[in-house]
């Protein structure tokens, strides 16, 4: 929660928290059942075996993961038990059960984007439409963030899905090699200036340019 906090005036502190534990909250929760939602409606049995066609958020948090996130702004959230060899059609449905996640992120982004135009066009900016703010950058965070075609990220398995068998098995087999790599841009987001922050660049430009469009500034 510190890293979303940094600079951030006295008086915006709670506002600010409150969207962040909300928006990941909220994020998470929709991010898992989409996830599983498409999964069940591709096939796989296990997300209706094991209880994960709810939107209860108890059923999807990673209580663990989620206290790293508040502590240190990254954690592994949740997770959702869907494998391609269980689908009807393993390739096109993983697919669509993967992309389900983030692409959720980006709807729940763009609904919260309308409450904040409603409200701020009648109010301005109030502790409430600072806080749906929040709400809106931190799931198209979500959203950027699982599009990276890195190891064990949603992106890494949508680019597995799209990919001819061929390269699909090379991409395979470079899967702990992205891995590395994001951990090293990860960890070097920590330690490096704004101006050196790859990975910040990476996420945090596309994420500006959707929050303007949904927010209109």
């Amino acid at each position: 929660m510190l890293f979303f906090l940094n600079g951030v005036p006295n008086e915006l502190v709670l506002p600010i928290m409150m969207g962040v534990f909300l928006g990941a909250l909220i994020g998470m929760t929709v991010h898992e059942f989409a996830h599983n939602y498409v999964g069940h409606l591709m096939g796989d049995p296990n997300p209706k075996r094991l209880g994960k066609l709810t939107l209860n958020p108890a059923v999807h948090i990673n209580p663990p993961g989620f206290l790293m996130f508040l502590l240190i702004g990254f954690g592994i959230l949740g997770s959702a038990p869907i494998a391609a060899h269980r689908m009807k059609n393993p390739r096109w449905g993983y697919l669509a059960a993967v992309a389900a996640g983030p692409f959720s992120n980006l709807l729940v982004a763009i609904v919260f984007g309308i409450v904040f135009r409603v409200v701020f066009n009648s109010q301005g900016l109030t502790n409430f439409t600072w806080m749906v703010l929040y709400i809106v950058n931190f799931n198209l965070l979500l959203f950027i963030f699982n599009l990276l075609p890195v190891f064990p990220i949603d992106g890494w398995h949508i680019t597995l899905a799209l990919l001819p068998s061929e390269q699909a098995y090379w991409w395979k087999s470079k899967a702990m090699i992205t891995q590395y790599i994001f951990i090293g841009l990860f960890v070097a987001s920590f330690v490096l200036p704004p101006s050196l922050d790859v990975l910040g660049m990476i996420i945090g430009q596309p994420v500006s340019v959707l929050g303007r469009a949904i927010m209109g500034f």
